[in-house]
């Protein structure tokens, strides 16, 4: 994200106040971002606030009419890689609908050729109005912009129903995302199936097996193969409870190694590429007791038995146009059992994961790994977000 340039819009809208927490997060990861207001986005929030966050100027109608060594807009539109509008109101959604440039704004977006990513924000009455959903479904047809559409949820007006602007935590995956690759939908028309979390295998109803998994590199991969324009499929185990809802992913949730397996091997069929990013049982209690166990019969030792080996059925079941990646959570050397891993499971791809490094593995924001294929390609992956090892997870197999 270092030394990358993003150009923030801001209309009239309560939401603008989501704006900055999104402005500043950018400025602290070493993004440059600039932002405009409209006039009436000062109503909201001031440029004063925007240019504290920005650390550099904000932008107004009446920079627009300063003298400048070049048109203001034209600057604005070819610095940016990427245009961020939030919120966007339905005012400025006609507007980009048809062509229209009466402000800073909307010139700066005609000027430009930069990816957009839309985050429209307003009362759901307003919304589910018969022309700005028209609006909305036409904008989504230009390939540059990308969209976020508003969730539910209690209003400021009160209201309860959609029109919420997307949280800045979705709309900052999004832009990592757009930032990494400049707008590309490379995966339309793509079904990707993927696994994350950990699951539990129970001893009674409050002891079970289990693993610190977090979800996060499984979240991560279907954020970023939906951004890329993929159809996506979630099967989880146990999330983070602050992981943010997945808005357009199709999520199953299981509990236990059995109820993934069962549902993968549902799902399976219809996926074009299956990532195998959950942290599935090996063993299970040999025995469950549909009752608590009072403290004194716990057993000194723990019969275990084996769990489905999920990845080796699929790999078995893999047809000729689909995918099949793996990923080898290891400590020590990497390598050598995540080869072992590829060939035994029929995989066509596998990530090898280092645990014991600082910043990387399970619940960490952050991730490294050693990509390996079945054709003997190596690419290694320097500990970045874990999006960002997505996305290049992703690349890797698109080009297998």
């Amino acid at each position: 994200m270092q030394g990358k340039r993003v150009l923030v819009g801001i209309s009239g809208g309560i939401a603008a106040y989501k704006v900055c927490e999104v402005i500043s997060t950018l400025a602290k990861q070493g993004v440059a971002v600039r932002a405009i207001l409209t006039d009436s986005a000062q109503a909201f929030i001031t440029p004063l606030t925007i240019s504290t966050l920005c650390r550099h100027a904000a932008y107004t109608d009446a920079s627009f009419w300063q003298a400048h060594d070049r048109p203001l807009h034209i600057e604005l539109g070819e610095w940016a890689e990427l245009l961020v509008l939030a919120p966007l109101t339905a005012n400025t959604l006609a507007k980009l609908v048809y062509g229209m440039a009466d402000n800073l704004l909307t010139n700066t977006v005609l000027a430009s050729t930069c990816p957009v990513l839309l985050a429209p924000a307003m009362n759901t009455d307003m919304w589910e109005q018969v022309p700005v959903q028209r609006n909305w479904q036409t904008v989504q047809t230009q390939p540059r912009m990308h969209t976020l559409a508003p969730g539910s949820g209690i209003l400021a007006c009160d209201r309860v129903g959609t029109g919420r602007m997307a949280e800045p935590v979705a709309m900052l995956a999004q832009i990592e995302s757009l930032l990494y690759t400049s707008g590309q939908r490379d995966l339309v028309g793509k079904h990707l199936l993927i696994s994350a979390g950990g699951t539990r295998e129970f001893l009674d109803p409050v002891r079970f097996l289990g693993n610190p998994s977090t979800g996060k590199m499984g979240i991560a991969l279907a954020q970023a193969a939906l951004h890329r324009g993929a159809t996506v499929t979630l099967v989880h185990g146990v999330l983070d409870t602050s992981i943010v809802a997945l808005e357009g992913v199709q999520t199953l949730a299981v509990t236990s190694a059995a109820e993934m397996q069962q549902t993968l091997l549902k799902c399976f069929p219809n996926a074009d590429w299956t990532i195998m990013a959950a942290a599935v049982a090996d063993v299970k209690p040999a025995s469950y007791s549909s009752e608590k166990l009072p403290k004194r019969s716990l057993p000194s030792s723990l019969p275990l038995a084996p769990v489905p080996d999920i990845v080796a059925e699929l790999g078995a079941l893999k047809q000729p146009h689909q995918k099949l990646i793996g990923f080898a959570a290891q400590t020590g050397d990497i390598v050598t059992p995540a080869l072992e891993k590829l060939k035994q499971k029929k995989l066509d791809a596998i990530a090898a994961n280092p645990i014991d490094q600082p910043n990387s593995g399970f619940g960490s924001d952050s991730n490294q790994a050693i990509l390996l294929d079945h054709r003997g390609r190596k690419h290694v992956i320097a500990p970045c977000s874990k999006l960002h090892m997505a996305h290049q997870l992703l690349a890797f197999i698109h080009a297998i």
